[in-house]
């Protein structure tokens, strides 16, 4: 061990050693004293002797030889206590990872360890996070919640908001099943209502006969009280005339320039009016031909040709029309499409209704305007009399209809509120009620002394278009969809016509009228687009049921 020039042993540095020396005092033979170096910081003693007595040289070397032999064996005590501290430090990670504790070349290595094991255990938190969110997802999706309490699955919600789609999707899953048990229960409801309004009667109706021969839809079909037949107008500028019980064409009449849109015939007499796209409304001579014409004769070989060749319609030949008795049309009269033409009871006065946005009232005598009826904001789409009294109603586009009184000589009108959409058609009945049509899906039966509300709402699932009430009361409904349904005038349905491949509708149903004739096998005709008219014996209840 070396010593300075005052005598002072040199320790070595060491991380260990950076305290500062504890200085004591010691006596030593022949009158000197020494200054030892504690070191180590354990307490042992290590001693440099420094003479100050000078009579006795060799004093202050015994002295030096003691301090050196007191330094080495602190040196020894000291790497044991080191050795073991280090031991300690490598039990735990948490004092490893201690900063001041590491020694000089293992400090950056074990620093180095500990950030990445703490990136390691950052990224498995995110990963944990994710994957019950992911988790969350698919349970609100599948719809198989982990619980089976409400409650408990509410804190999912904030799940949920994350992604806009799966919350979109869940929760039309939730309405589309809340909607299918309300129109169960609606449906069954429904169900025991019609079963229990018709006790034990049965509606029995089926397709009787089909009349066949326009070349284009069919606008409406109408009955002749007392008369075995029915008019048709189409959209082919054409009206026929049609018996019942043959099924055959017995009058053509071919006098209008435009689609014929409505038909009606005479309370008492043998003529037809008819409203017409020409702008015109006419009157003509319904007389038919009740005997079957007879087959052309094969009178040479030509004529053979052309029955052979040609169809079958031809060998029946037709009674064509083309001069009407009477026109209304000229000044004062309309300037648009006639949809809706009408007889007054009595039969002088007839209603016609267009899409001028007028109604006017005629003399069918002097063919003059008597009555023009402004009011309507869009265009009409049907006009209609009452069967007894002088009253009218016409509907129109802008979903209203008005009943114009013509008792008195000022005439006087109601306007009648109550649909959404176009009314498209209505009718009066025996006990002074109108029933109206309309595009939004529903029909209502009104009392002619309260406009304010109806009495009943029948709501369908398809457009209603010219509807008829039976003299039972028994309303006959077409549909856009190509449907018919009979319900009272209390809302009760009793049937709905069958339609299928073989029998009904193939397109939109015009128009409905029923026949008063109970000797006839068809109580209920049908027009429709398909150029078809329809035949139908239906069976109804009795009134009071």
């Amino acid at each position: 061990m070396a010593l300075d020039l005052l005598g002072r042993q040199k320790m070595p540095l060491d991380g260990a050693s950076s305290k500062q020396p504890a200085i004591a005092t010691s006596t030593v033979s022949g009158g000197a004293t020494g200054v030892s170096t504690t070191t180590g910081g354990s307490g042992s003693v290590g001693s440099a002797g420094v003479g100050t007595g000078g009579n006795t040289p060799g004093s202050g070397v015994a002295g030096a030889t003691g301090g050196v032999g007191g330094g080495a064996s602190g040196a020894s005590v000291m790497g044991k206590q080191l050795t073991a501290k280090r031991s300690l430090k490598l039990g735990s990670l948490a004092e490893d990872i201690m900063p001041g504790t590491l020694g000089g070349g293992e400090e950056p290595f074990r620093a180095r360890l500990h950030h990445l094991f703490s990136q390691i255990e950052k990224e498995f938190e995110l990963l944990h996070v994710e994957n019950m969110s992911l988790r969350e997802k698919l349970e609100a999706v599948a719809g198989t919640p982990r619980d089976s309490t409400v409650g408990e699955r509410l804190p999912l919600q904030d799940a949920f908001e994350v992604d806009g789609s799966v919350n979109k999707s869940f929760k039309s899953k939730l309405g589309s099943a809340g909607s299918k048990v309300k129109a169960g229960h609606k449906l069954r409801a429904q169900t025991s209502r019609i079963v229990s309004s018709f006790k034990a009667q049965s509606v029995v109706s089926s397709l009787v006969r089909e009349f066949c021969g326009h070349k284009d839809g069919v606008w409406q079909v109408s009955t002749k009280a007392g008369q075995p037949i029915i008019g048709t107008a189409s959209a082919d500028h054409s009206a026929c005339i049609w018996g019942i019980d043959t099924g055959r064409c017995l009058l053509q009449y071919q006098g209008h320039s435009g689609s014929v849109n409505s038909i009606k015939f005479h309370p008492t007499r043998d003529i037809v009016l008819t409203g017409s796209g020409d702008a015109t409304a006419q009157i003509w001579q319904a007389a038919v031909n009740w005997e079957v014409p007879a087959r052309k004769g094969h009178s040479s070989e030509e004529e053979l040709e052309e029955e052979e060749e040609g169809p079958y319609e031809e060998k029946e030949r037709i009674d064509v029309l083309r001069t009407p008795l009477c026109e209304f049309s000229g000044p004062g009269g309309h300037t648009a499409v006639v949809v809706a033409a009408d007889w007054l009871p009595g039969g002088d006065q007839v209603i016609t209704a267009s899409w001028d946005r007028t109604a006017i009232l005629w003399d069918v005598e002097t063919r003059e305007p008597l009555h023009p009826l402004c009011g309507h904001d869009h265009e009409l789409t049907h006009a209609s009399a009452h069967p007894s009294q002088r009253l009218v109603v016409t509907a129109s586009r802008d979903s209203t209809f008005r009943l114009w009184d013509f008792r008195d000589p000022i005439p006087a009108v109601s306007v009648f509120q109550g649909h959404t959409e176009n009314v498209t058609s209505t009718v009066f009945t025996r006990d002074d009620k109108v029933v109206s049509g309309s595009d939004d899906r529903s029909v209502k039966v009104w009392e002619l002394r309260n406009m304010r509300s109806a009495l009943t709402t029948i709501r369908t699932d398809s457009a209603v278009n010219r509807l008829a009430v039976s003299a039972s009361g028994v309303i006959a409904i077409p549909h856009d969809n190509r449907h018919i349904r009979l319900f009272d005038l209390n809302g009760q349905r009793i049937a709905r016509l069958p339609r299928t491949s073989r029998q009904g509708h193939r397109r939109m149903v015009s128009a409905v009228a029923w026949t008063e004739d109970i000797s006839s096998n068809c109580n209920l005709f049908s027009s429709g687009f398909d150029r078809r008219v329809l035949g139908w014996g239906v069976c109804l209840p009795p009134k009071d049921n």
